[in-house]
């Protein structure tokens, strides 16, 4: 069986939660600098594990932003090609004057022994995966042009590499030292595989891809303004509606129910938290946006299943119990 690392916020006072993070953050992945938007509410938790070179951690955490300037990367013993594969919220990396976004269902590629910054613009549960950069050189193959990359792993190659990465980590628990590093190997290859396609494509980021993106960063800094509209982020984007609809036309949400999704995600996330059990359910909802109660209710048992405050009492007697 293969060790792991399990870090979590769970057991400290809420003013300890966010430097103690940052302390992790900064230790586990050799020298990065981070904040959270300027939230004081965090939870985060940390698990990672080996398989052999390859290193995989699972982070679930709130709204946070990671920057690795160059004096960092200067210092940093080891280089990895890093991998980022949301399996909720969303990444946006940036790095070589490049910007790649990713949700659920892709991932991004990047290169730790550069400057580099990633915004998580919302609660996220991302796999991260570093790939030691000196077993990765492909020979004719330019790895700086591919950082910052999104990789479409609907299909193809990506999609073998990102259903390896995820099996890989679920199943290193019950893997032996040498069955895990033979899975860390594979992992290897197929991303090899991966980066040569992707070379071998259009090295720009589409015009729409880089729009969404800018849409999901702006909506994430203003969910819990009851404002926010489609007419409102084209004003503020200075972009036409149609463009901000057809930036959604190939995924399976449209911008307005991304945004009635984060929404409740968020409602959902403070109802599950019992520092939040004072607080009434309207002052929740409305601290998210929604400003019409009885449509509240509504998309919310549509979402879960159970009423807002069914959900509450059903939180609380699973923490009862464990």
């Amino acid at each position: 069986m293969t060790a792991s690392t399990v870090l979590s916020t769970d057991d400290l006072t809420p003013r300890d939660r966010a430097p103690q993070w940052r302390e992790w953050v900064y230790r586990h992945f050799g020298g990065l600098d981070s904040d959270l938007y300027g939230d004081t509410d965090f939870d985060g938790h940390m698990a990672s594990s080996r398989a052999g070179d390859v290193i995989l951690t699972r982070l679930e955490a709130n709204r946070h932003r990671v920057l690795r300037t160059p004096h960092m990367a200067r210092g940093s013993e080891t280089g990895y090609l890093k991998i980022v594969a949301p399996w909720q919220g969303s990444a946006s990396v940036e790095q070589h004057s490049r910007q790649a976004g990713a949700r659920s269902g892709g991932w991004v590629i990047y290169d730790t022994t550069g400057s580099y910054a990633i915004a998580n613009p919302e609660h996220v549960e991302h796999l991260i995966v570093m790939l030691p950069k000196e077993q990765m050189a492909e020979r004719g193959v330019k790895l700086d042009e591919l950082m910052a990359r999104q990789v479409g792993a609907a299909r193809g190659i990506s999609r073998v590499a990102l259903d390896t990465m995820r099996s890989t980590w679920q199943e290193l628990p019950n893997m032996s030292e040498d069955a895990a590093r033979g899975a860390g190997e594979l992992i290897m290859q197929l991303v090899r595989l991966s980066l040569l396609e992707l070379a071998g494509q259009a090295t720009a980021v589409t015009q729409r891809e880089a729009l969404k993106d800018r849409i999901l960063t702006y909506v994430a800094r203003n969910l819990r303004d009851p404002q926010l509209s489609i007419d409102r982020i084209a004003q503020a984007l200075n972009c036409s509606k149609r463009h901000l609809h057809n930036a959604f036309a190939d995924g399976d949400e449209t911008l307005a129910s991304t945004i009635l999704r984060l929404r409740l995600d968020a409602c959902i996330r403070d109802l599950r938290h019992d520092a939040q059990d004072a607080r009434a359910i309207t002052d929740i909802a409305l601290s998210w946006g929604f400003n019409n109660l009885s449509h509240f209710s509504r998309v919310f048992r549509e979402h879960t299943g159970v009423s807002p405050s069914e959900y509450r009492t059903a939180s609380q007697m699973r923490r009862a119990v464990h």
